[in-house]
């Protein structure tokens, strides 16, 4: 029940503690560790047990308190000691539950030593860290260790990380510190005296001599190296001027960054190009990584390398020979910038850094434009449109796989067209799309002086022939239609959306509702959140988000909430402006403005088709996900059917062999989930772990971002951080990191769309616009300055957002 901590030395976390645990692995290592012992979770679990009303402070038995005072007075007769928590649910790889428990310094004598013990074991079930046990998804049902160590007599104490936790550099030293207790620099109570140390020297003055920074540095490495982490230490010099190291702990903030050797390197996410903010699954990453080598020719002409880079989940592209060729560089940000603003501003920034000197470079030949083949689409464009649909269904009906196999026929089956889904938009005919983009772009130079790029954009609201667009109408009718029924809306309003799911499953919903659902999911049921991520449910296979978005549907009422309704006069608005911008023109130059009308009414007709390669691609997923889950049933060593998607083809194959991946699996989706809770993906990450941020000379108060969508809405903030169940009431402007296709839904309801990443060929900005509500994106930490309920104005045409009052 108690033990010495030199003798803690490879218990299992579970009986000592996650502080406990590295403290004993630290002694064992030779780090200088204050001795002490633990009181382990074996007691506490025992005195819970014996306890018949099961509270969690409890009294100390004598057994446990006899033991307890004997440890006590071997380590200190009447002499001070700390008296700290160590939690099962303390110290981990991704959650360090700093100061969620409680420590007691300067504890003398027996009395005062046992009153501590039971005040750590209450401070398990205090309220802050029931909560933030519930936001990490950690143990809920842990228990507490408690540790006593001598008290250092320190003469300077304070914080060490060897790493810089704000920018995430791992090549800097951080040093807090302060004369006395380090436990004043821990809380907060005293402003310490700070160091920065890094391979260009030391920076900062206080408590700390050159010698002590150099020793605090070097057992900072060996620590970092001993956990294969960085690492948030917490020392004391005493008044002898010897270091005491008395906790070390994985620094949890810092993103994980692909490994490298020699000179810096730089890296782009995929995630934030994607607009996924969590990681992509083993299998969805052997998928993207298939799908992204269609578009290596091009990507590489742009400095991006070849292959994609995996990191727990997280992946990349190595941006490094664009960002320092001067040729290739400009075009780079372009490309990036277009899709995941501000990444492009950050690669012309990093092209000004020493660390990243510029190579001299062929710039990329820009594609060869086929104005002949376009051209027949703006004559055209349903016929053009119409061949585009023909051929992707040719390509779609061959990815169905077979209705009747074996298991291993099934992953033969996927493994032969894999290929194929894949690179089924860089596959499918690409004159019409190109035409729907050209369109706009030379209509904007027929107009050049009369007409701006931003006026330009705003003739592409309502657009028509988007499949995104009309998921999202065909949802919209769907609500209607259940709203025309007291008792299926009533049942919808008041009923849990996962409970709905498994009625709807099961075939009991009223027939409006399950007839409804079921006709929109055989069309859009292949879509999803995050559905990029080939090892993302579709809706098909769990509808839960579907009935919460019909309930966030029902709530909207009134003609000004009709979306149909809005999105035809978007439209109808679009061709007014039109014939307003191409009026402009004098009468000497009524052949530009004719031609110009042409190109911008064509341009409409076809800038659909600019969604409609990706839903092919989820269509395509969605047939092999079937396959693959008809495969998942059928392997022994498997917990569960979706497990394949925590491997790959070829281990797959091997678990219908015979192998056991139950393992693996268990491991990967640990990583995971782990990775899953990160609040914020950095778009560039630089080799040494540093997330560099934007240079800006923007005043204080309003915030600036691209000018995505043209109007102006204001309302009440919405931050959402996941659509799955999100509320947004009408009229309030949605506020989030990233949005994908599964996000477009909530735009029926919100007024406008705030992003943290995102460009003006992005999918949420693309749906934003043909919704007609006002869009600014690339905003740096928009889901962190702006909170719930707080007013503010968006101008997407002026790519501004102006704080009102304050959040009620």
């Amino acid at each position: 029940m108690i033990l010495q901590l030199v003798e803690a030395d490879g218990c299992p976390r579970d009986l000592v503690g996650g502080k406990a645990a590295n403290l004993a692995a630290m002694i064992s290592a030779g780090f200088p560790v204050p001795e002490g012992f633990c009181v382990t979770t074996a007691a506490y679990r025992q005195v819970l047990a014996d306890d018949m009303e099961g509270r969690p402070d409890v009294p100390l038995p004598a057994w446990l308190e006899t033991g307890i005072v004997e440890a006590y007075e071997r380590l200190s007769r009447d002499g001070p000691v700390a008296v700290r928590s160590s939690s099962t649910a303390e110290d981990l790889p991704d959650a360090s539950f700093a100061g969620q428990y409680d420590t007691f310094l300067g504890v003398r004598g027996a009395d005062e030593v046992l009153a501590a013990v039971r005040r750590c074991w209450a401070s398990l079930w205090s309220g802050r860290a029931v909560r933030y046990r519930a936001a990490h998804d950690a143990d809920r049902a842990p228990a507490i260790a408690v540790i006593v160590q001598r008290m250092v007599d320190a003469e300077c104490a304070g914080v060490l990380y060897t790493a810089n936790p704000v920018s995430g550099n791992r090549t800097e030293i951080v040093v807090d510190a302060a004369p006395g207790l380090g436990e004043a620099v821990v809380s907060g109570a005293v402003k310490p005296d700070h160091y920065l140390l890094s391979s260009e020297g030391a920076t900062g003055e206080g408590c700390l001599t050159p010698s002590q920074l150099g020793e605090l540095a070097a057992v900072g490495r060996r620590l970092e190296k001993h956990f294969g982490a960085p690492q948030d230490v917490e020392w004391a010099f005493d008044g002898d001027g010897e270091l005491w190291l008395t906790q070390s702990r994985h620094i949890t903030t810092l993103f994980p960054v692909p490994e490298s050797e020699g000179e810096p390197r730089a890296y782009w996410s995929v995630n934030v190009y994607q607009g996924i903010d969590r990681p992509f699954t083993p299998m969805g990453a052997s998928m993207i990584r298939e799908r992204q080598r269609g578009m290596a020719t091009y990507m590489s002409a742009l400095g991006f390398s070849d292959e994609i880079i995996d990191v727990d989940g997280w992946l990349f592209w190595d941006i490094t020979d664009g960002v320092r060729s001067p040729a290739k560089r400009p075009q780079m940000a372009a490309f990036m910038d277009n899709l995941a603003a501000p990444s492009g501003k950050l690669v012309e920034q990093l092209g000004r850094d020493q660390r990243f000197p510029s190579v001299p470079d062929t710039p990329p030949k820009k594609p060869r434009r086929r104005w002949g083949r376009m051209l027949f689409a703006w004559l055209w464009p349903d016929q053009a449109r119409a061949k585009v649909v023909r051929d992707a269904e040719r390509r779609l009906a061959a990815f169905a796989g077979p209705a009747e196999a074996t298991a291993s026929e099934r992953l033969s089956f996927v493994d032969s067209v894999r290929r194929d889904v894949c690179r089924i938009e860089a596959d499918l005919p690409r004159d019409a799309n190109t035409a729907g983009g050209s369109g706009g772009q030379l209509a904007g130079r027929l107009l050049r002086g009369y007409v701006d790029e931003e006026e330009i954009a705003t003739v592409f609201r309502g657009v028509p022939h988007n499949p995104t667009t009309e998921m999202d109408l065909a949802l919209w009718r769907t609500a209607e239609t259940i709203r025309r029924d007291d008792e299926a809306s009533g049942l919808l309003l008041d009923t849990a959306p996962g409970e709905l799911a498994a009625k709807q499953v099961a075939g009991t919903l009223p027939d409006v509702v399950q007839h409804g659902v079921a006709a929109f999911l055989a069309e859009y049921g292949c879509r999803a959140t995050s559905e990029i991520d080939f090892g993302v449910l579709r809706w098909a296979e769990d509808p839960e988000p579907v009935f919460a978005m019909l309930a966030n549907l029902l709530r909207a009422e009134g003609e000004e909430q009709n979306a149909e309704t809005r999105f035809e006069h978007a439209a109808a608005a679009a061709e007014a402006r039109i014939v307003e911008l191409t009026g402009r023109l004098p009468v000497t130059k009524a052949h530009r403005a004719i031609l110009g009308r042409f190109l911008l009414r064509r341009s409409r007709r076809l800038r659909g088709l600019r969604e409609f390669p990706k839903f092919c691609l989820m269509r395509g997923f969605a047939a092999l996900r079937k396959q693959l889950l008809l495969v998942g049933e059928e392997i022994v060593g498997l917990e569960q059917a979706d497990d394949v998607m925590f491997l790959d083809l070829a281990e797959v194959r091997e678990a219908l062999d015979g192998r056991d991946f139950r393992a693996t699996v268990a491991r990967r989706r640990e990583i995971w989930e782990r990775e899953a809770r990160r609040p914020r993906v950095p778009s560039v990450l630089l080799s040494d772990g540093t997330v560099p941020a934007l240079e800006s000379d923007a005043g204080e108060g309003d915030l600036t971002g691209l000018a995505a969508a043209a109007g102006t809405a204001t309302g009440r903030a919405r931050v959402i951080h996941d659509p799955e169940g999100a509320r947004i009431e009408p009229g309030e402007i949605l506020v989030a990191a990233t949005t994908d296709p599964g996000w477009t839904p909530l735009f029926l309801t919100a007024a406008a769309l705030v992003t943290e990443t995102g460009g003006m060929v992005s999918h949420g900005t693309t749906v934003a616009r043909e919704h007609g509500i006002p869009a600014v994106v690339g905003v740096p930490g928009a889901t962190v300055l702006i909170t719930t309920g707080r007013v503010i104005t968006v101008d997407g045409s002026a790519g501004t957002i102006t704080f009102g009052e304050e959040s009620r």
